[in-house]
């Protein structure tokens, strides 16, 4: 299936020299995980579940005086609805696609995934409040409604379970409760207070979390910070907003929680401890590395604690980053040691993704790497964080 405005998806210089393919079907097909796919939830899933008295605080449309109807999430500004045609062609497919269990599965297949990795869709309205114990009352929901539909499905279809940080209490409960069900890992939030940056509010830097990073490690399973989960990320409006927010409000951000963990020593207490960023890219990794490490040598003398090593080192032993399409950090993978650190995601079904053309994809941007680079990013990188099987060849 196809369109005009999605036939570039279809470029490919092709795979001649590759010793193994990434086409579905192939006998000496990469072993794949997608490291990033979204869900796509009944709109009931929140309201199904939650308490009686949270409902009137979940996302809602409401109607002015004028007739307007706004979309209302608490820590979101308002956002007025305005009727435009069905999307078409592979936009309508990607909107509809995900629903059931059955479908994914004949949609990993059509794209020679093996394996995937599921955060919330509509679910990501969860962590927009400043009020944490809301949000984790939201997360329950999403993770009742996650392991209910994924669950039997978890050797190949593993959903996150949800954290909402700013609740102490209910994080670590939780984290118990997820490990005993089966989930694989965790998503946090990127920072533990919705909202726009605060000096005040707590962040993973600080000691304070030492009890939950004890939970997670513990319970030996990685976390992820999703992006667009510490503030509005559609902080422009007008001319180009799509792209300005996209690039600023929604994957910017996550740089934050990479920097609060590798800068502060968490990982000298908690050496087990392991963390991903999901869908900000990775062309800005190296440079955030050697940047935290400029800082760390050039302020050393307002830098605490003296870590026993530099930022980046905790970051290449206990980080991971995920991305779609992206040539500039996959060149940094060479350039700087870090194809051990990355993990390819199509995105299902998102339109920022590769979904339904990941082959094209992946012969366009990766043809330059070695056949062990590509078989870590593409699948053995994701099974070892993840801890998936991988099928003898």
């Amino acid at each position: 299936m196809s369109d005009t405005a999605n036939a570039w998806r279809l470029e490919t210089p092709g795979d001649a020299g590759w010793e193994r393919s990434v086409r579905p079907g192939a006998p000496n097909k990469y072993f794949m995980v997608s490291a990033d796919c979204h869900a796509n939830e009944p709109y009931d899933f929140l309201s199904s579940r939650i308490d009686e008295s949270l409902k009137p605080r979940l996302p809602r449309v409401e109607t002015d005086e004028k007739g307007d109807r706004w979309q209302i999430t608490e820590g979101y500004r308002p956002t007025r609805i305005r009727f435009k045609q069905p999307l078409e062609g592979e936009d309508g497919l990607r909107n509809a696609s995900g629903k059931t269990p059955e479908e994914r599965l004949q949609d990993m297949a059509a794209d020679g995934v093996d394996a995937e990795i599921i955060f919330p869709n509509k679910g990501l309205s969860m962590w927009a409040t400043p009020d944490p114990e809301f949000a984790m009352a939201c997360c329950l929901c999403w993770n009742d409604w996650a392991w209910e539909t994924f669950g039997a499905y978890n050797d190949r279809m593993s959903p996150m379970a949800c954290l909402a940080t700013g609740d102490m209490a209910g994080s670590i409960a939780e984290v118990e409760r997820a490990a005993k069900r089966g989930f694989r890992g965790l998503t946090l939030p990127s920072k533990p207070i919705f909202g726009a940056h605060d000096a005040r509010h707590p962040n993973y830097n600080l000691p304070m979390f030492d009890p939950l990073w004890a939970a997670i490690q513990d319970a030996d399973l990685p976390m992820t910070f999703h992006v667009s989960t510490g503030r509005d990320p559609r902080a422009a409006q007008g001319d180009g907003g799509a792209v300005i927010n996209y690039v600023s409000h929604s994957l910017a951000p996550t740089i934050e929680p990479l920097a609060n963990l590798c800068a502060s020593g968490v990982f000298e207490r908690f050496p087990k401890l392991r963390f991903a960023t999901i869908e900000a890219g990775i062309g800005w990794v190296a440079w955030a590395l050697t940047a935290m490490d400029e800082a760390f040598k050039k302020h050393h003398m307002w830098v605490q604690p003296k870590l026993q090593g530099l930022p980046s080192d905790y970051f290449r032993a206990h980080g991971m980053a995920s991305f779609q399409e992206d040539v500039p950090g996959l060149h940094d993978a060479q350039a700087h040691d870090l194809a051990g650190n990355f993990m390819w995601a199509n995105d299902y079904p998102h339109h920022e993704g590769t979904w339904p053309h990941s082959a094209e994809a992946i012969e366009r941007t990766m043809g330059f790497l070695t056949e062990a680079e590509r078989a870590q990013i593409l699948g053995l990188n994701a099974a070892k964080f993840f801890n998936f099987d991988v099928p003898s060849v």
